[in-house]
């Protein structure tokens, strides 16, 4: 049984997905968090696939904060480089702060919009 910080999020994620949908045009920036890594795709809800993923896992120097930024930052590249320019961004019911913040401004730096 998940702890009820565990349920809270879970019913935050079920609010936040219930509104925020990605398309073909404009996917869903996505971001996972676990204690020690982060990871972040783009995912096009229409079609149910994933278009570009990024993760922290092989790269472990610096702080995590650092390594989510690396992770907003790569992302974003590899979504220029398939013609994506937009997207809509789901915090997977995380508070946006932290390492889910770090993802998300170092991507709106590389030139992602959301």
């Amino acid at each position: 049984m998940p702890s009820d910080k565990a349920q809270a999020r879970l019913r935050r994620k079920k609010r936040i997905r219930a509104r925020i949908r990605g398309t073909a045009e404009r996917p869903r920036l996505v971001v996972f968090r676990s204690n020690l890594h982060i990871s972040a795709q783009l995912v096009d809800d229409d079609s149910g696939k994933t278009l570009v993923s990024a993760s922290d896992v092989k790269d472990k120097k610096g702080t995590k904060t650092e390594r989510a930024k690396k992770v907003g930052a790569s992302l974003a590249e590899a979504a220029k480089k398939i013609g994506k320019n937009t997207c809509v961004f789901d915090r997977n019911g995380y508070q946006y702060h932290g390492r889910v913040k770090a993802v998300a401004e170092a991507a709106r730096e590389v030139g992602l919009q959301f």
